[in-house]
């Protein structure tokens, strides 16, 4: 019983979309800081924006990314380092403007990703296959959206897949610039 009213729910969701217009592509560079003092840099592709608009939650941005990442742990002898490759469709709704001229977001994401190294900062993460969640904040710096940073959380795990499953977390900051 329960199923069914969860897939109702989202059916229901899903038929209050109306898709319009096609953005732009943008890029991405990030920073991340992990919270096992794992660092890393994070650069990613955003080849379409599409524009949406729901009955729930009016207008929303769907952007797809396409991410390459390298992590770093440890020092010198103690080294350690992996790669991940991502794919994410990202929601992106706007909450605010600062100055009645930038535009801030709040944006959050569920996507796949295919990490290098199973092993890594001391854990058996389980699974080359991890999830990749996001929560951000995202602030465009000109009223034209070409340049903007985020503030992101951002969450590593298999998702329960592999009873190994500690997850990595990390702080990230970003900047994307919009063609």
């Amino acid at each position: 019983m329960f199923s069914f009213f969860r897939y109702s729910l989202f059916a229901a969701f899903l038929s209050g979309i109306t898709f319009s217009s096609m953005a732009g592509q943008s890029v991405a560079i990030d920073y991340l800081h992990g919270f096992d003092d794992i660092k890393g840099v994070r650069v990613a592709y955003r080849p379409v924006t599409t524009s949406l608009y729901t009955d729930w939650f009016g207008d929303i941005k769907l952007y797809w990314e396409a991410s390459f990442n390298v992590w770093e742990y440890g020092r010198y002898n103690d080294h350690d380092t992996n790669l991940a490759l991502a794919l994410s469709p990202v929601l992106v709704k706007q909450i605010s403007t600062v100055y009645d001229k930038y535009p801030l977001y709040l944006e959050a994401g569920i996507g796949a990703s295919l990490v290098n190294d199973r092993h890594f900062a001391g854990k058996n993460i389980g699974s080359h296959y991890q999830f990749e969640d996001r929560l951000g904040l995202l602030l465009s710096l000109d009223e034209q959206e070409v340049n903007q940073l985020a503030l992101r959380y951002m969450h590593y795990s298999n998702g329960g897949l592999n009873s190994d499953n500690p997850g990595l977390d990390f702080l990230n900051v970003s900047y994307s610039y919009h063609f």
